[in-house]
């Protein structure tokens, strides 16, 4: 079996710096690392991985927990953080955990383990115990981190958008159109997010003068299904709404399907808008306005933010707020008189 000596005797280099061009390839100059990885290919040595863990208490993985991977959104949202981990020799584990918080509890398991240095999670649970009345982080707790979400009981270090005034200005949008019956078909009520994008939908609407969204206020739960059943729902009022905004483009998907379904036309009888601007959205039909996320910076800047806190950079949490932007296109139109 090829050794550590081996390959250090066939680059022409001491065993410590193939291990640190090995653990660490960015503190070996260039010249010497492309040695060691030439000779690492011609020997065919292959490093044991979990003996030099166990001696770092590093493992170089990251654990990142997505709510629902089938969820378009998110995809671009791991690309930002997988380029941010490949450039600091990190890897990413990815944990689906379908909105349960037991299942999330059982993923981030795996840092007590040592499978992994911290974790990232994309939805709005701490997978940790702990006691809300503190509204502190718990030292106890490993390097952790949020994106999209965040935790509205403890200031967990976390990257988003500002989801109230980006609501409040798709209603601003749609009023400069003529538009005042407008629905709003939102997420899950214990989602963070959720509450302020209805904030700012309710907020725009007394603006504008209504005051009573109750009956044009549904909530769903992401997928397009749901989009499609509150669109049922509001259809069967009799009165139809003028325009929707539902709080994702793939509940806003669903809502273009149902509305056809019924041979309604968009947007010459009813408005849509969705919300995060997916790569699918501009290819509907009519192609969706929508609320574009910074998905990719999204993710790259939660990747960064977790590696300060790896190397004890920052232990206070900080909040970090990304810009969002109304992109208009073809399901949205004036008001018919």
């Amino acid at each position: 079996m090829v050794s550590i000596k081996d390959v250090a005797e066939l680059a022409g280099v001491s065993t410590a710096t193939v291990s640190r061009a090995l653990a660490d390839p960015d503190k070996v100059v260039a010249r010497t690392r492309e040695k060691v990885f030439r000779a690492v290919e011609k020997s065919g040595y292959v490093a044991n991985t979990l003996a030099r863990n166990f001696r770092t208490r590093k493992t170089n993985m990251v654990l990142v927990l997505v709510p629902d991977i089938t969820n378009g959104f998110f995809a671009s949202v791991i690309q930002g953080i997988e380029w941010v981990a490949h450039q600091n020799n990190y890897r990413v584990l990815l944990g689906d955990t379908q909105y349960n918080p037991e299942g999330e509890r059982a993923y981030a398991e795996l840092v007590a383990q040592k499978q992994a240095d911290g974790v990232i999670t994309l939805g709005c649970n701490i997978p940790f115990e702990y006691r809300a009345d503190r509204k502190t982080i718990d030292p106890n707790w490993p390097p952790f981190s949020m994106a999209c979400e965040y935790n509205s009981q403890i200031p967990v270090p976390t990257v988003c958008i500002d989801n109230e005034l980006a609501a409040s200005e798709v209603i601003e949008y749609l009023s400069s159109l003529g538009h005042q019956k407008i629905a709003f078909i939102n997420g899950p009520k214990d989602s963070p997010i959720c509450q302020d994008r209805l904030r700012g939908y309710k907020k725009s609407m007394r603006k504008i003068g209504v005051t009573d969204t109750r009956k044009l206020v549904i909530t769903g739960d992401f997928s397009i299904n749901s989009g499609r059943e509150s669109m049922q729902r509001l259809l069967g009022q009799g009165s139809r709404p003028t325009a929707v905004f539902a709080a994702n483009d793939e509940m806003a998907m669903g809502v273009m399907a149902e509305i056809k379904a019924h041979g309604l036309k968009i947007p010459e009888d009813i408005s849509v808008v969705g919300f995060d601007d997916i790569r699918f959205a501009e290819v509907t039909d009519p192609p969706l306005t929508t609320v574009r996320q910074p998905r990719h910076d999204i993710g790259k800047r939660v990747m960064t933010m977790m590696l300060g806190l790896l190397r004890g950079e920052s232990t206070k949490s900080s909040r970090i707020t990304l810009a969002h932007e109304l992109i208009v296109r073809g399901s949205t139109a004036p008001a018919r008189p």
